[in-house]
């Protein structure tokens, strides 16, 4: 008689993680998984995980569109000396991170809290990222470095303790369009956002809206640009930009680096705006920049529109 295979077990498209868990579970919601590592695996590409309970449930690595939402509970990932959750997805893939606690704590440097590497879109709401400190070009609450075209959009999220929060550096022709809003990006132990265009010919554009980026040692919102590198823009709107370091609360450095800000306050920081090898600081006329240490130079007014 002959012996016919049996089919592996297809993937849910929801499947579950619980404190008290076990990774041998097939992930359902009344035998949940341990991890998110231990969950992908038999969770369909856009499929969600979700969290039951509060626990930590360890770093993964995502390859396929999906959500992991846990906005409920405390839903812990300790990455001490590691990356937190890297997205190393397809061209096409959307990720969307809901309700994460990422933390590197004391037992050893946070490689960085999210590592993106590639896909189409990232969503990270309403996460808490913190405390990595790794030496660069690692030690970010997010290192966004997409190799293609990728989106990143960051909401009600709280970001702090890291050498950058957010760093940006696409890779090779990569290019980064970004969106920051209603988050607090603050003591972070270098900038609070800065963009970069080292070794990156696709550039970036940046928008911050409704955001706190305060109290960051070196800068907060900065821009690197290489002589010779890519556009790199920032729109930084209904912003509080205060309290950071004498590198400057605005920082642009090198030519086709442009920020261009209104409604935001500029205030308490070493140095307000610092303008350095061609790069642009543009304004609506519609902000506060006064209170540094030195306002530095008073940004050119563009028209509203």
């Amino acid at each position: 008689m002959a012996c016919l295979a049996t089919p592996a077990s297809a993937q849910a498209t929801r499947t579950w993680v619980s404190g008290v868990g076990d990774d041998a579970n097939p992930c359902s919601r009344t035998a949940p998984c341990k991890t998110f590592a231990g969950a992908i695996s038999k969770t369909a590409a856009g499929g969600e995980i979700n969290c039951i309970d509060p626990g930590g449930f360890g770093g993964v690595t995502i390859t396929k569109s999906m959500t992991i939402a846990c906005e409920d509970v405390e839903a812990g990932v300790l990455n001490a000396s590691v990356n937190g959750i890297i997205v190393n997805a397809l061209a096409t893939d959307i990720i969307v991170l809901r309700g994460l606690d990422i933390d590197s704590a004391t037992a050893g440097p946070g490689l960085n809290g999210i590592r993106f590497l590639a896909g189409a879109a990232l969503h990270v709401e309403d996460c808490v990222i913190r405390d990595n400190t790794a030496a660069a070009p690692n030690g970010n609450g997010i290192l966004f470095a997409p190799s293609g075209t990728a989106e990143l959009y960051v909401s009600n999220s709280f970001i702090t303790g890291n050498n950058d929060g957010i760093h940006i550096q696409p890779t090779a022709g990569g290019v980064a369009k970004v969106i920051i809003e209603n988050s607090t990006i603050d003591n972070n132990n270098l900038a609070g956002v800065k963009a970069d265009g080292t070794s990156n010919t696709g550039g970036s554009n940046t928008t911050i809206v409704n955001s706190s980026v305060s109290g960051n040692t070196n800068a907060g919102i900065s821009i690197f640009n290489p002589a010779g590198g890519p556009v790199i823009s920032m729109m930084v709107d209904g912003v509080a930009v205060a309290n950071n370091g004498v590198v400057g609360g605005l920082r642009v450095d090198g030519a086709n680096a442009t920020i261009r800000v209104g409604r935001s306050t500029i205030s308490g920081n070493g140095t307000g705006t610092v303008i350095v090898n061609g790069g642009l600081i543009s304004s609506y006329g519609t902000n506060q920049l006064n209170g540094n240490t030195a306002d530095g130079p008073n940004p050119p007014t563009i028209a509203l529109k």
